[in-house]
């Protein structure tokens, strides 16, 4: 596997981890990275810092949040060198039925990443997430 092809896997990883309720497992992707509020500006390190963004998922009784995250217009650009690169992405939230509702448009926004390869693997150096577009958002976040 190549280096786009490895970086896009990181990146589609973190939207199936998510999906899938694995919320450890999104906190685990920046681990030894900072992830970053647009709304706030708020800057958080590592695992245990990130993972409370997370703590605000509502996980339903089949320990999803019901959702699927759509990441589009990947762009990934290595740095000379190779060992670091640069990526964008747009992102929309959809949630599955919950109480009755229909699918809809939780969140729609784009990340701003920064990655670095370590041991020959590649992972997040940094994410910056700017959620764009607001929907009703009471039965994704508590």
């Amino acid at each position: 596997m190549g280096d786009i092809e490895a970086i896009t896997a990181l990146v589609n990883s973190y939207a199936d981890l998510l999906d899938a309720g694995d919320l450890d497992g999104v906190a685990a992707l920046f681990d030894d990275a900072t992830w970053r509020s647009g709304a706030t500006g708020e800057v958080l390190r590592g695992a245990t810092q990130v993972r409370r963004v997370y703590d605000r998922i509502v996980l339903y009784d089949d320990g999803t949040p019901r959702t699927r995250h759509l990441l589009t217009n990947l762009t990934v650009e290595l740095d000379p060198g190779g060992a670091t690169a640069s990526g964008r992405c747009s992102f929309t939230v959809l949630q599955g039925i919950v109480s009755g509702q229909p699918i809809q448009v939780v969140v729609s926004g784009h990340y701003v990443d920064r990655y670095r390869k370590s041991d020959g693997r590649w992972q997040f150096a940094d994410r910056l997430f700017v959620a764009d577009l607001t929907g009703e958002q009471e039965r994704h976040f508590a």
